[in-house]
């Protein structure tokens, strides 16, 4: 290869000198002949001069060709100190360089991780709309991998894609608010913006779905209370400002009348004292619920005074309450008040809705073998179980039991003068102290409820 490379260097730098040559034997100052040994030797000297160069330059260059592609080629051995100059040279420009591409890689790495580990599905999109990057939970969302789709393959909604596409001409990124059926099903927050430094995957804009699936259903759940809330106390509200009215008028003068009346607007009034009472133990229990308790309490103490307070209660309507407790309840994690609130509510509920001359079973023990909802694993906890035997309740309203305001039967309810909030206050005092509530029930047969809360220590 440096034979090739060698004689034609040697032929352009052999023009100089043959051309004096030329000049002297033309003036005869020198024969032909020796001109022409002259500038053969010349020639030869001039190659052994340059192979060396030669060979150097071609190993240089062999070197220098492998560092874009980073081989581990050996240093080549050099003769010359213009080519081991240059070679010291490459040595040092692909040692910074394999420092950058390192760097690089790591950045890169960094960042693919980042958007990977981002929890909101994530979109890239290029200017003709095609997906051309997608992060984990877009992969989980979707189901499989999107790239080049078009976006309207994957999300068929109209304010979306022209956001989308308004975005891609040119325009200030928006947000679109959606319901999604296909390929997920929830309420979702889209934000669609501009990509002002296109990378290498050409994306000129990244969408992000952000699921307020749950924000939608606290504000229709603050809304449904709010108007729950008004007509509970608007109905009772609207009664005793009617007696009062009648009373004023049409019966002001009679005495029966005003007995009867005085005595239904008193079950009202108190109807709505309950429910003021409720609504602002539930809003404490709800703004501490976040909180753990303190202190101990003893389950079967508590169980054994709510039951003593409502034996009069379950003897009129030929009741009774039959309590099964261990020898020894060990404390549970808790504060007394809150957790009487707890077995009142249930106790009271079956007493209300249980038939006429039946037991209230209530069974207090230990146990080691959790239910799923447990929070806390680690530790044995006390089970409560309240047993009516009642209606029951029917299976499609068993999840919505502790909804507020929510009643199976909402006339009987409030005859019985049920506020439609003693099942959701037990719920919150049991998540408050890191407990678990379950339901079951049999039409016809009666309901349990049993609540499990850790043991202290």
């Amino acid at each position: 290869m440096h034979t090739r490379r060698l004689w034609p260097l040697v032929t352009i730098l052999s023009v100089p000198a043959v051309a004096i040559f030329v000049v002297l034997v033309v003036a005869q100052a020198i024969d032909v002949l020796p001109a022409l040994i002259a500038m053969a030797a010349m020639a030869g000297i001039t190659a052994l001069l340059l192979k060396p160069y030669i060979q150097d330059l071609e190993d240089v260059a062999r070197f220098a060709r492998g560092l874009p592609l980073d081989e581990e080629a050996g240093v080549p051995s050099l003769r010359t100190d213009i080519a081991n100059d240059v070679l010291t040279a490459l040595k040092l420009a692909r040692r910074h360089f394999r420092s950058q591409s390192e760097e690089l890689m790591g950045r890169l790495k960094f960042h693919e991780t980042l958007f990977d580990s981002l929890p909101s599905p994530i979109l890239l999109l290029d200017a003709q709309r095609r997906i051309v990057g997608e992060n984990a939970a877009a992969r989980k969302t979707f189901g499989r991998q999107q790239r080049d789709r078009d976006l309207a393959a994957l999300l068929r909604h109209p304010d979306l894609l022209d956001a989308a596409d308004k975005v891609l001409a040119g325009e200030a990124g928006g947000e679109v608010e959606l319901t999604l059926t296909s390929p997920v099903t929830g309420e979702y927050r889209a934000m669609v913006e501009p990509l002002l430094r296109p990378g290498s995957s050409a994306a000129a804009a990244v969408l992000s779905l952000h699921d307020i699936t749950a924000l939608k259903r606290v504000e229709q759940m603050r809304a449904d209370f709010i108007a729950n809330a008004s007509h509970e106390l608007r109905t009772p509200l609207a009664a005793v400002l009617g007696f009062i009215e009648t009373l004023r008028g049409p019966a002001k003068g009679d005495e029966d009348a005003h007995e009867r009346f005085l005595g239904i607007m008193f079950e009202q009034a108190s109807r709505m004292s309950r429910l003021v009472a409720d609504l602002l133990n539930l809003s404490r229990i709800e703004l501490h619920e976040h909180s753990r308790p303190e202190g101990e309490a003893n389950l079967g103490a508590i169980v054994r005074r709510v039951a003593t307070g409502l034996e009069l209660t379950a003897s009129e309507k030929l009741m009774k309450i039959d309590l099964n407790l261990d020898e020894v309840v060990p404390d549970v994690i808790g504060q007394e008040d809150e957790l009487t609130q707890i077995f009142q509510n249930l106790l009271d509920n079956a007493l209300k809705y249980g038939r006429e001359g039946t037991p209230i079973i209530v069974t207090v023990r230990t146990v080691s073998d959790l239910p799923p909802g447990m929070p806390d694993k680690s530790r044995p906890a006390v089970m409560v179980s309240v047993k009516d035997h009642g209606e029951g309740i029917a299976r499609e309203h068993l999840p919505r039991l502790t909804e507020r305001f929510f009643r199976v039967d909402t006339a009987r309810s409030r005859r019985l003068g049920g506020t439609g909030l003693g099942l959701a206050i037990v719920k919150h005092v049991v998540n408050r102290h890191r407990g678990c509530l379950q339901v079951e029930s049999e039409l016809g047969q009666g309901t349990t409820f049993t609540v499990y809360l850790p043991v202290a220590g």
